[in-house]
């Protein structure tokens, strides 16, 4: 009986190399080959061939085709045939918008600084560095705005000395430039104010942080000034126990005071007279006139205990007497006070918010509000 296997002489031996595979040698050589002819060929000869080619080439091992210019080109000039080529994703239709189609209330920019000018009361100018935040409502259709017009608005204007008017003109423009029914800007700044001590005859600079902003909404404008100012508060409590310690005991004790800030929100009523900083300003010091020092000496030093002990307040007092200041002007319209005791006796802060008309009434506080009122100097 024979049995076949099923392989007969001419029955390819599957452990034996295949003749039709070139071996290492042979692969070598066409390699070699193929980079002697990259070397003197044309980058269009390489890519009809094959764009991976390129890699064969020394130094070019992590290239990618198409073979791309690493210089700057400086003498490249942008003309306007070329810009209408550039893509525009911003201004691209609403099937690239990412998420829901629902309006956002304020885009922009934050924290875009100038060296703007300004008037002050006694009639000269002063030159400061400013923050400006430029937002404006996007409709839940529209993908997104061209941030940069923004700044492009406010320099047409920035060589001007600023004033509601001129932060108006500049608002015109961007609502104009990114077609949106609502938009508001924001300039913080630092204002410098010379303050002259309490009993010593030295004076110095003291600085008020302030914000301008100006808000369209539906056709309706508001001017809105912000001050954040920064006095000393003795607590009345703690007065009257330190009192009571010495009259009762002999005891010499001292009554807690600290560091505290106000924030002054008011909405300046159209049409009215200016209400220049200085007029905030001042009416902070009457409401509270323990004003922190800028320059002391001994004698400032007993005045500034001696004033604190006169006008002892709380933090409740504190927003009444400055809603009282804020109240006596007609050029101010609805306002806001917030104040911040940051406490010496406590590790936490007593905080108080006071509104005057709808135009500050919020049912929801910031949870990073009163943090945001710690001086800094």
């Amino acid at each position: 009986m024979n049995i076949h296997s099923g392989e007969t002489d001419n029955t390819p031996d599957r452990d034996a190399p295949d003749r039709d595979t070139p071996d290492r040698d042979a692969a070598s050589e066409a390699l070699e080959l193929l980079r002697r002819w990259a070397a003197s060929a044309t980058s269009i000869e390489i890519a009809q061939l094959d764009p991976a080619v390129a890699r064969l080439l020394p130094g070019r091992e992590m290239g990618n085709y198409p073979d791309l210019c690493r210089h700057y080109p400086e003498d490249f000039k942008s003309d306007e045939a070329y810009r209408a080529t550039l893509p525009d994703l911003q201004n691209g239709p609403a099937s690239l918008i990412r998420g829901a189609r629902q309006q956002i209330q304020h885009v922009g920019i934050s924290n875009f600084r100038l060296p703007i000018r300004f008037h002050t009361r006694d009639g000269s100018d002063l030159t400061l560095e400013t923050s400006i935040t430029g937002t404006v409502s996007l409709e839940g259709e529209k993908k997104g705005i061209n941030m940069s017009r923004i700044m492009r608005s406010f320099y047409k204007h920035a060589d001007r000395t600023f004033s509601f008017e001129v932060m108006a003109a500049a608002l015109d423009d961007y609502l104009v430039d990114l077609d949106s029914p609502d938009a508001r800007i924001q300039m913080r700044f630092s204002f410098p104010a010379r303050v002259s001590s309490l009993r010593s005859g030295l004076s110095g600079y003291q600085y008020y942080d302030i914000t301008l902003e100006l808000v369209d909404h539906d056709g309706l404008r508001e001017k809105i000034i912000h001050l954040d100012y920064v006095y000393s508060s003795t607590c009345p409590c703690s007065l009257e126990l330190s009192e009571h310690a010495r009259s009762t005991r002999g005891q010499l004790a001292t009554p807690h005071s600290q560091r505290s800030v106000a924030r002054l929100s008011v909405q300046v009523k159209p049409d009215g007279d200016c209400l220049w900083f200085e007029d905030l300003i001042d009416h902070c010091r009457r409401a509270v006139p323990t004003e922190t020092q800028v320059m002391v000496k001994r004698e400032d030093e007993q005045a500034f205990a001696e004033l604190n002990a006169a006008n002892p307040i709380f933090v409740e007092d504190a927003a009444r007497l400055f809603c009282e200041a804020l109240q006596s002007d007609p050029r101010i319209g609805d306002f806001r006070v917030l104040a911040s005791h940051q406490e010496s006796l406590h590790s936490h802060d007593a905080v108080s918010v006071l509104t005057s008309g709808p135009s500050f009434v919020s049912r929801s506080l910031d949870p990073q509000l009163f943090s945001s009122l710690i001086h800094r100097g």
